[in-house]
């Protein structure tokens, strides 16, 4: 059986066009940067996929349904990202949060390693982990990315509950 080749699709977003890599029908990442044209081809993400990202970017409180296949990482790296679909929109967590979820209270500076190796942020939300002190921490894409998608989250949230 042939293993199906990834190809990427692009989607324009309030912080700049994001690149949705896929393999088959399954998500493998989610990138600020363009793929290298050598290495993928051009291709269209599955339309509920895109409705989900409009949703989401819209400001409407999105749960994401798309599958995803981790193509690299650790079980623990996974672990790591898996767990991030328990932070609610609008909302953040600490590291350590993050890190007893697993079940590794003492692994903090591990799971942010693991966060900034998130292949699939916006979907596994990495942007919702902060410092405990409530510092923004650090973000893979640049800080501004993540102060805008905590933002606009908030805000949508915001707007939301006044209604």
């Amino acid at each position: 059986m042939q293993k199906p080749s990834i190809f990427y699709d692009i989607f324009k977003t309030p912080i700049g066009n994001i690149f949705l890599l896929f393999s088959g029908r399954s998500l493998v990442e989610i990138s600020f940067n363009k793929p290298l044209k050598v290495a993928f081809k051009k291709g269209a993400a599955p339309k509920s996929f895109i409705k989900e990202l409009g949703y989401y970017f819209s400001g409407v409180e999105t749960e994401f349904h798309q599958d995803i296949n981790f193509l690299k990482g650790t079980d623990f790296e996974q672990s790591v990202w898996l767990s991030l679909k328990d932070i609610p929109y609008g909302e953040t967590r600490p590291y350590k949060w993050v890190a007893e979820k697993i079940g590794s209270p003492s692994a903090v500076r591990a799971v942010g390693q693991a966060l900034s190796k998130n292949p699939v942020p916006i979907v596994l939300p990495c942007h919702r982990v902060v410092e405990s002190s409530g510092s923004i921490g650090g973000y893979s894409a640049g800080v501004e990315k993540k102060v805008r998608l905590l933002e606009m989250e908030y805000y949508s949230k915001m707007n939301k509950n006044k209604m």
